[in-house]
């Protein structure tokens, strides 16, 4: 099979592989046909996040279910269906054994630590593959971000009726802000540079308002929205992953507010807040990162139809042009970018 491999950060090589078997009788073999490039691809590529290479990365993976364990019982060859990439229940660390699966210590997720999804087949536990109905394959690849986004409005415990910022239009943000909507904010704003995010965030109704930054003076607009919004947001998510913006955006936060940081940042990303406006103000500051049991609600939203994924995907690129598929997410010229493992 056609997979790409990182040999290390920033050694990538297109090769052919050995189909991979199944080892176990809970396990699924799944025929992939998208897998959607996410900023975590990204960071992998620098080096930057938990990656264990070689690696075949990956992690927001659809298909089509090709071979089935002798235990496995919810699923059929022909299904088609996205997987839960993450795994995160070892049951013996410190934190799972406290209830605290998400932080476990012994992580592993297919296409960070595991062979993951740019490559036409990938096995899984057959309990993190979850059959689909309504949504195309393309629009499939954003159920592994809506589950994230799930997590992440778990966390925020917004208030009914609370007023929300979204910094940020990339496709966890845009399902974000949906899911806040639909989950008790009053208003939603979504503020992002200026470009093709933002247009998506208006055509699929992201905010009640979609504020358009200057990408070389976003100051005047930051003004407007402090002089239109003077008390501030319940609820500030800063989903960029941009340092300047995170340190920033603690001053759009309400006081007795939530500022939950939701991006993915470089390693040595640091910021600068002061502490006597924590103190002061009783700001809550959070983290979410991945999700866990997720999947179920995510598909729920998506399948529906409730949350709307409807042209995020901007850009679809083959296995063999992999380093062109990360290098159109990086140019600011696409929202979400997949790449089809199975060519007609």
């Amino acid at each position: 099979m056609e997979a790409a491999l990182w040999h290390a950060p920033h050694q990538l090589e297109i090769v052919k592989a050995e189909i991979p078997k199944l080892t176990a009788s809970d396990q699924v073999l799944i025929k992939v046909t998208y897998c959607g490039v996410c900023g975590t691809d990204h960071h992998l590529a620098e080096g930057d996040f938990l990656g264990k290479f070689p690696l075949i990365p990956g992690h927001e993976i659809v298909g089509v279910v090709s071979e089935i364990g002798a235990d496995v019982t919810h699923l059929k060859v022909g299904d088609r269906v996205v997987i839960d990439p993450t795994i995160l229940e070892c049951g013996r660390c410190f934190f799972c054994l406290r209830g605290q699966q998400i932080m476990c210590q012994n992580f592993d997720g297919l296409g960070v630590t595991l062979p993951g999804g740019f490559a036409e087949y990938v096995v899984s536990r057959a309990r993190k593959v979850f059959k689909i109905n309504n949504l195309s394959d393309v629009e499939a690849t954003l159920i592994e971000p809506a589950a994230c986004a799930v997590h992440g409005v778990d966390k925020l415990q917004a208030p009914v009726g609370a007023e929300a910022l979204v910094i940020g239009a990339g496709p966890t943000g845009l399902i974000l802000a949906q899911l806040l909507k639909l989950n008790g904010a009053t208003k939603v704003v979504v503020a992002a540079n200026k470009g093709i995010k933002t247009q998506v965030a208006r055509d699929i109704g992201a905010g009640d308002v979609v504020i358009e930054l200057d990408r070389e003076n976003p100051g005047p607009q930051w003004k407007q929205i402090k002089e239109d919004y003077p008390f501030g947001f319940d609820v500030v998510v800063e989903a960029t992953g941009s340092e300047e913006v995170a340190t920033d955006a603690i001053n759009y936060v309400r006081r007795g507010g939530t500022l939950m940081i939701y991006g993915v940042y470089a390693s040595s990303a640091l910021v600068h807040w002061a502490p006597s406006k924590i103190f002061s103000d009783e700001i809550r500051i959070i983290g979410s990162f991945a999700q866990t049991a997720c999947f179920p609600r995510a598909i729920a939203y998506l399948d529906s139809g409730k949350v709307n994924v409807k042209g995020i995907v901007t850009d679809v690129f083959p296995i063999s042009e992999f380093q062109k598929a990360l290098d159109k997410m990086n140019s600011k010229t696409a929202v979400k970018v997949a790449v089809k493992a199975t060519q007609d």
